[in-house]
């Protein structure tokens, strides 16, 4: 799994600033050679449980954290989604990913509540 490293790395850190930025270098290393669609989406899911546990323990507002999350997700989104589409295909690309970015986005923000209880039992 591509997610596998990078958490592992991520779950070493304390704070959730040096967490995400461990994972994201870590997911820089292993997305040097490209990446497909489902391997984007199993690192933005893996960095959502990762920001998730980190965030639980806050003293925030629920809509804060989901919208933390989220960010995070979109955040990924910006930074790997490039990998995924082929030169021919960029000028294209550039039209569509900002709506792609904002379903990123919303979707993260209504995954937050179903992968909280999972993201509980794991840490038990």
């Amino acid at each position: 799994m591509i997610s596998s490293k990078p958490l592992m790395i991520a779950s070493q850190k304390i704070n959730l600033h040096d967490k995400v930025t461990a994972y994201i270098a870590q997911a820089r290393l292993a997305a040097a050679d490209g990446l497909t669609i489902a391997e984007l989406a199993e690192l933005i899911v893996a960095a959502m449980r990762l920001a998730i546990a980190a965030v639980d323990h806050l003293e925030l507002a629920g809509e804060t954290k989901r919208q933390i999350v989220a960010d995070l997700a979109a955040t990924l989104f910006d930074e790997f989604a490039d990998l995924l589409v082929p030169t021919v295909l960029r000028p294209m690309w550039w039209l569509v990913k900002p709506t792609l970015r904002t379903f990123v986005h919303s979707a993260a923000a209504g995954a937050v509540d179903a992968l909280l209880p999972l993201v509980r039992i794991a840490d038990e």
